[in-house]
């Protein structure tokens, strides 16, 4: 008999859950074949066999937590392998055999449509739909939506549902063709990371639960005619409520005419205007407690948000914050732009924006000041010798800064690529942690919004945060001249523990000079 115990897990990490168990007691194993998955907070770690023979008892079941060196499983080797199997091989056949003369003996039995799941048919091997890997530091997701029900035909890598993490959305595809027929974590569940999500019956076995799930009788309430209301996606309705959108404003494309998320970003993008339901005036009548009740409406913070709330709070109490202030004159700027806007796009495909001026402007300043490409690591200061720029970008959902890596070697036309590349998958939901992770500076564009003036927080663990604001025609005095001129407030917001007021201000006026002088990009001045 072979123990199998938990391996090394690596420098600091002490235990680790049982992820998935790719064997079961009776199998039959070869040396090195992988028996089971263990995630810790870092790493997942698969454990192979240390020798050839039969899986004889599971010790830690999926979902537990084990320590370093722990024992999770025995293999029996050589002739107790070749005996065990053929037991365990009989045990089933006669189980099988018993269950088919019970089932001829006994009448006929309808299936019960309302029934929680539909049990596996001889033949079908049951496949779990597991929770995938959410990210570096997350634990946990809200099950926001399911696009299956119990009893439908998925095909492999067709979408099941999607889940909510504090920092993006997660579609969950089919691991394998076949019958949904069970869903273990209902809409609005939290489940944890690798935690079991449904059970999909593949095979034969899908094909006799499709069978029985369409010769069911339909629910009771489907026969009365009840018309009970469709109900839409989670995310869909805060979508909604945060965009001022009625139900009516926006198409449906999910199941039986639910409303998803992407169809409500959909709608914003085309422009669709709030519209509330008017109502009647009421008679006056003396306030009460319970009239103040039912005006208001609570609704639960969704992860994303309450993760925005924790880390801007994280930053105000860690992180020494001040902000200065400067002005642009655009005029060089929005010329160039108007000049080669259109033999850019039918060059390169992207519209010529701001957001390339602004990002290698400030590529290059943060080469000349690294401070504020640096961050502070307990009583360490890491200097950063590339540039990924976070660009923050407003959502249906809520504010999100995905990446673009490596901005500072990047062209005009792939900055703008890049741009719209991320801004689309973040109006999508289709964002990844990848995606999210790893900036060194951001910035953002509060101007798009028609904000004068701003002052952002810090997206920590950065020390600079640039904020842009809308360009409005100023009277400006020129040789002695008054000149109307399209002008910028921009800010910089930044770590006072690392960066002095005096390379705050300059990193702010070299970003203003190369935006005034675009010729100083070209020639890196």
């Amino acid at each position: 008999m072979t123990e199998v115990r938990v391996p090394t897990l690596g420098e600091s990490v002490t235990e680790a859950t049982v992820a998935t168990w790719f064997k079961q007691p009776g199998d039959t194993v070869a040396v090195d074949e992988m028996l089971c998955e263990l995630e810790t907070d870092k790493v997942t770690v698969e454990v192979p066999s240390p020798v050839a023979g039969t899986l004889s008892e599971i010790v830690a079941a999926e979902g537990e937590t084990v320590g370093v060196d722990a024992l999770l499983a025995s293999i029996s080797e050589g002739d107790a392998g070749t005996t065990t199997a053929p037991k365990a091989k009989e045990a089933a056949e006669d189980s099988e055999a018993a269950s088919q003369s019970d089932r001829a003996a006994e009448p006929s039995k309808s299936v019960d449509a309302g029934s929680e799941d539909i049990k596996p048919r001889k033949g079908g091997e049951a496949v779990d739909v597991m929770v995938p890997t959410l990210g570096e530091s997350v634990t946990e997701a809200t099950v926001s939506t399911w696009f299956k029900k119990v009893g439908d035909t998925v095909a492999q890598d067709e979408m099941l549902c999607e889940l909510e993490t504090d920092k993006v959305s997660v579609e969950v595809p089919a691991p394998a063709a076949g019958v949904l027929t069970k869903i273990i974590a209902e809409e609005g569940s939290t489940v944890e990371a690798s935690g079991k999500l449904a059970v999909i019956t593949s095979g034969d076995g899908a094909a006799a639960a499709s069978t029985a799930q369409e010769s069911a009788p339909a629910p009771a309430a489907a026969q009365s005619g009840s018309g009970k209301d469709v109900e839409d996606a989670p995310s869909a309705k805060k979508a909604m409520a945060e965009a001022g959108l009625s139900r009516d404003q926006v198409t449906a494309s999910g199941r039986d005419g639910r409303v998803m998320k992407e169809d409500v970003a959909k709608a914003i993008a085309a422009g669709a205007s709030a519209a509330k339901t008017e109502q009647k005036p009421a008679a006056p009548r003396a306030p009460s407690a319970a009239n103040d009740q039912s005006r208001e409406e609570r609704v639960k913070m969704t992860r994303l948000k309450q993760t925005m709330a924790r880390r801007l709070k994280e930053a105000q109490n860690t992180a020494a914050i001040l902000t200065t202030f400067n002005e642009v004159d655009m005029t060089e700027v929005m010329g160039i732009r108007n000049e080669y806007k259109d033999q850019f796009e039918k060059k390169h495909g992207v519209r010529l924006g701001f957001m390339s001026f602004f990002t290698k402007a400030c590529c290059h300043a943060l080469k000349e000041i690294p401070e504020v490409n640096a961050e502070i690591d307990g009583t360490d200061i890491i200097y950063k010798n590339y540039v990924h720029i976070g660009v923050a970008a407003g959502t249906p959902t809520g504010l999100v800064v995905p990446v673009i890596k490596d901005a500072d070697s990047m062209s005009f036309a792939e900055i703008e690529k890049a741009v719209n590349a991320m801004g689309k998958k973040a109006r999508d939901g289709k964002l990844t942690m990848a995606d999210m992770t790893g900036g060194t500076f951001t910035i953002s564009n509060g101007g798009v919004y028609g904000s004068l003036m701003t002052a952002p927080i810090l997206n920590p663990p950065q020390s600079g945060i640039l904020g842009m604001a809308k360009i409005q025609d100023r009277a400006m005095v020129i040789g002695g001249e008054i000149v109307i001129r399209p002008m910028m407030y921009i800010s910089l917001s930044y770590d006072h523990r690392i960066i002095d007021g005096k390379g705050a201000v300059t990193f702010l006026v070299r970003v203003k000079e190369m935006l005034e002088d675009p010729r100083r990009l070209l020639m890196d001045l």
